[in-house]
Parts: C-alpha cells; structure tokens; sequence
C-alpha cells in the first residue's frame, strides 16, 4: 500500500504536511530538511521542483524558486539528491511541480524516477484533470505514484466527485483561488465552503492548503479536514533560519503544536 494511504488510515486528523522548494539554499540540502521534518513530527513532506513561473505560488515561494535555479536546481538534479533518501525517512514524500518541466523530463522517465526514489504523490498544479485522466493516470498506476489534484472554491461538485473517483491518496483543498501566502484567519466564505466539501462525504481524505500560518487557521483546517498543509510560512522561516531544525521547531510554535 502506498505510504499516503497508510498515513490516513493510521492517523486520520490533524495531519501536518509542510512543503518547502528544492535548492533554494546552499547550508542545507534537500534530504537535510526531510529529515528534520521527519524528527519533528511532521506527517507528509511536499517537496516543491522549481520552476521559472509558479503560477499557483505567492511572492515567497516565487523567490525561494528562483533562488533554486541559481543554485542550478533541476527536476534531474533533484531526483539524484533523492535517490538514497529512503534509507533516512519513511513518511511519505509527494513532489510538486509544473507540467512545462515534467514533459521535457519525459512523463513516463518522472513517474519511473518517482518510483525509484520512493516518491508516494505528485501535485501538478497546471495539470488539466482531462489530460491527467489521459496521459498521466494509466503511467501514475503502473509505477503506484498518486497524482493529487487540487480543488478550489470555483471547483464545480461535479468535478469534485469526478476527481475523487479516479485520483487517490488525499485531494487538495485549496482555501482560495489565489496563490500562496500567509493569513491571520479564514472568513465566514471559506468556512462555509470547507463545510460543503467536507458534507460530500468523499472516499479520498482532504488537506487544506494555502494561507495557513498560525495557531487559528491550522486548527480551522484541522476542523474541516484531515489536517493542513503549510507551505509559505515554513519557507520564510527557512529562510530566515537557514537551519531545517530550527526553522520547523519555530513553525510548530506558531501553529501551537
């Protein structure tokens, strides 16, 4: 069984899953900051492949990806780094990237690399659910690496249902159809839209994602779903700290873990 699924049948609330951009600082590497992630309880790493226009990204995230491909950060570099990185960690690991990269990769060399990694997901931001449905899922099954797709409030219930029924492992929910980046509180309109995604009783678990940064709205999206993922505020500290260890002990005290 795939370790995103073992994840939620084992611990089914509260789950924190921190994202951070590979290469965007020359103290540490890649595999340094799992491990520390690891130590300190996260549950899920999401480790972002950089790429020149992060559309679904803030102003933070857009710099830590830029400082990586100064740092000569690549999709083939990345997958070297990872290579023996299962013999340090065993929570589950999901890269996310944009399409432009991964097709001039080669699909099937980025799910065959994933496998060989151990990589348990990917999220592709960009990725069309038709031409995931197409392209990507007959190659995600033969190596058993999920593609998690995102949801927004503009998310149709129709699509809603039709991506839960042909993706596994977690859907995404998005808190907000505007990039990353950090907020005190979520309004009385994203609350009322978690509610509505989580009363569709879905088969996959959801994460909520974006915005998340402190104590309120970690708990909120803990509230209406399997736990959150924190992306732009770990990748300030990060970069404030230089120091993964550091950097997630700060984050934990924020959110009150």
């Amino acid at each position: 069984m795939n370790r995103i699924e073992n994840l939620f049948q084992s611990e089914a609330q509260a789950l924190l899953s921190i994202y951070f951009c590979a290469g965007s600082s020359s103290a540490y590497k890649t595999v340094d900051v799992i491990r520390a992630l690891e130590k300190n309880g996260v549950s899920m790493v999401e480790i972002g492949i950089p790429f020149s226009d992060p559309m679904a990204d803030g102003a933070v995230i857009q710099q830590a990806s830029t400082q990586a491909l100064r740092h000569g950060m690549s999709i083939r570099r990345l997958f070297t780094e990872l290579a023996d990185v299962r013999g340090e960690v065993g929570i589950p690991l999901v890269l996310m990237g944009y399409l432009n990269p991964i097709m001039q990769f080669g699909i099937e060399a980025f799910f065959q690399s994933c496998a060989a990694c151990g990589i348990d997901g990917v999220i592709i931001p960009d990725l069309p659910f038709s031409e995931y449905q197409k392209e990507f899922q007959p190659l995600a099954e033969k190596y058993h690496v999920h593609v998690i797709m995102l949801i927004t409030p503009e998310t149709e219930p129709e699509r809603i249902r039709e991506i839960d029924a042909h993706t596994k492992g977690f859907i995404y929910l998005v808190s907000s159809a505007a990039t990353t980046g950090s907020q005190e509180q979520f309004d009385d309109k994203r609350i009322a839209y978690f509610k509505e995604v989580k009363a569709m009783n879905l088969q996959n678990p959801c994460m909520i994602g974006f915005g998340i940064s402190n104590k309120v709205t970690f708990d909120t999206a803990c509230q209406h779903a399997s736990g959150a993922i924190i992306g732009s505020r770990f990748v300030t500290l990060l970069q404030e700290t230089q120091n993964p260890e550091v950097a997630i002990q700060k984050l934990k005290e924020l959110i009150g873990q």
